[in-house]
């Protein structure tokens, strides 16, 4: 029996994005039109709707549907903008559906990002706090959004470049599996 992934998509942004007080159309139109099964291997292709992460790669996840929903609505990203994609196939999609120019960065370096500057950057995986290579791309009124997680759960962060600099808030919990290479380094203690 074939998975039915338009009703299940469909019962996604029903049930996990809308509940979640998102409520921008270009956003829920964006997650209905972007088929996220196939940006997984076949194996986990029926998983691609859960209100889970799924890993895509090794150590590379797809956010929860609910999370990448909340920090596209708080970025509040707009057609004809640059963003950047970094460790976010998912993410990047929804971005072009949106009218969007997206690049995307998911290879081994994630902090050799090129370009820019950029009015919307994004990642799919947690980090212990934000790459200054990824604020420093930031255009001006600029936005950036990520997990940050240094124990169990993080925060969903934005950041925004002004003329002063590039300031942050916190906006939601998250659990956003950790990027390799971001997590927290071992310290030595008593």
């Amino acid at each position: 029996m074939a998975a039915d992934f338009a009703a299940a998509r469909e019962n996604m942004v029903e049930s996990q994005v809308r509940t979640a007080d998102v409520t921008d159309l270009t956003i829920t139109d964006a997650f209905r039109a972007v088929a996220r099964e196939s940006l997984l291997p076949a194996a986990k292709a029926h998983a691609a709707y859960a209100d889970t992460e799924i890993e895509y790669a090794p150590g590379r996840y797809l956010m929860r549907p609910r999370d990448i929903a909340k920090l596209l609505q708080t970025l509040g990203p707009k057609a004809g903008e640059r963003a950047l994609a970094i460790a976010a196939p998912y993410a990047a999609a929804l971005l072009e559906q949106m009218g969007l120019s997206v690049t995307r960065l998911d290879g081994d370096d994630l902090t050799a990002v090129s370009g820019g500057p950029y009015d919307v950057i994004l990642s799919e995986g947690a980090v212990t706090a934000v790459p200054e290579a990824w604020t420093g791309v930031l255009g001006l009124h600029g936005r950036l959004g990520i997990v940050e997680r240094t124990g169990p759960v993080g925060r969903a962060m934005t950041y925004v470049r002004s003329e002063d600099g590039v300031g942050g808030r916190s906006v939601f919990d998250s659990a956003a599996p950790l990027l390799p290479g971001f997590a927290p380094k071992a310290a030595f203690a008593f």
